[in-house]
């Protein structure tokens, strides 16, 4: 019988030890996690391999905890991560380019570019079978902020065809993330959207998607993450486990079906059926907006700083290797 108390006194003492042990490495492991203040500057499915690295844990697998918050907008990103708010910035690279120009003594650097296409659509009010930019002469656009990655990039496509912006009455008064809501009240003739808000439109009757900007364009660099230089040069070996958990999400999207990665990633679009979003999932699956890898190659720098150009926004050459460090992403595939 004493024994046998003994036993039992002995294995809950272990028992006991094991589970405050547990506990003791589970606060650790909670420890040892660095948090990164991410803004993005929209909460869409076009980002969908960040989203997958967050889902699926890559980020604490590589040690962070990330905190993720949405901008609404490349300005506002930018005023985050110069405030301290943030400390990585998911925008469009003409920011970067933008705070050079005006003489930023500490300089916004773009480590990983994570789309190459850009990821919005043109909408329609009715429906047009054999659309053609010539139809929107005349016509009420609501376009995206001016200066803006979208504006210009829209209007890159137009010159491209021929068409001269002024041709157009392109509405660029409306704050981004508004214009859906602004066209479903009854504005403009045609409307420049993002997803969801492109199928959204479309699922309720009250828009037509006639175009891909994204295909139109060709191969742009849309979005990069990047962070003011001092906050890389101080904390290098964070900046490369963000982007090691990058890169596992690309490779996932690389190597998985559109149904697969909306189902991962639906966690973060609760008002978003799921089958809505392997739809919007498949889209930018087939016109390839996504790269295999994360670096920012001077030939895609060159022509974002053209399209800045040509839009008369831009004055000044900027260097490449002042605003892009490829070393993150290159050792992220390795």
């Amino acid at each position: 019988m004493k024994k046998n108390l003994l036993r039992r006194i002995i294995s809950c003492a272990l028992a006991v030890v094991m589970i405050v042990s547990l506990c003791a490495c589970s606060k650790q492991s909670e420890k040892e996690l660095t948090t990164v203040k991410l803004n993005e500057v929209a909460h869409s499915i076009f980002y969908a391999p960040m989203y997958v690295a967050i889902e699926n844990g890559y980020f604490e697998e590589e040690g962070i905890d990330l905190e993720l918050t949405t901008g609404f907008g490349a300005d506002k990103v930018m005023a985050a991560v110069i405030s301290g708010d943030a400390d990585v910035g998911f925008m469009g690279t003409e920011s970067s380019i933008y705070a050079y120009a005006e003489g930023s003594s500490d300089n916004f650097c773009n480590f990983a570019q994570l789309t190459q296409r850009a990821g919005n659509f043109l909408v329609s009010r009715e429906p047009m079978d054999n659309f053609s930019y010539s139809d929107l002469i005349g016509k009420d656009v609501l376009g995206g902020r001016a200066g803006g990655t979208p504006e210009m990039v829209f209007e890159y496509i137009l010159k491209k065809q021929g068409i001269s912006p002024s041709e157009i009455n392109i509405d660029q008064s409306i704050d981004f993330g508004a214009t859906a809501a602004a066209f479903s009240g009854g504005q403009g003739d045609f409307t420049v959207e993002f997803e969801p808000s492109a199928t959204a439109l479309e699922s309720s009757g009250e828009g037509y998607v006639v175009a891909s900007l994204g295909v139109d364009s060709g191969y742009v660099p849309y979005t990069a993450f990047s962070a003011r230089q001092s906050y890389i040069d101080a904390n290098p070996e964070l900046i490369q486990h963000f982007t090691n958990a990058l890169q596992k999400g690309m490779d996932y999207v690389s190597t998985h079906t559109p149904e697969e990665i909306a189902t991962v990633i639906a966690p973060q679009f609760p008002d978003t059926d799921v089958d809505t979003i392997t739809t919007i999932v498949t889209r930018y699956y087939d016109q390839q907006t996504w790269k295999s890898d994360l670096i920012f190659t001077e030939q895609s720098f060159d022509l974002i700083v053209d399209i800045l150009k040509d839009a008369g926004v831009l004055d000044v050459d900027v260097p490449y290797d002042q605003l892009v460090d490829t070393t993150f992403a290159e050792n992220a595939i390795k």
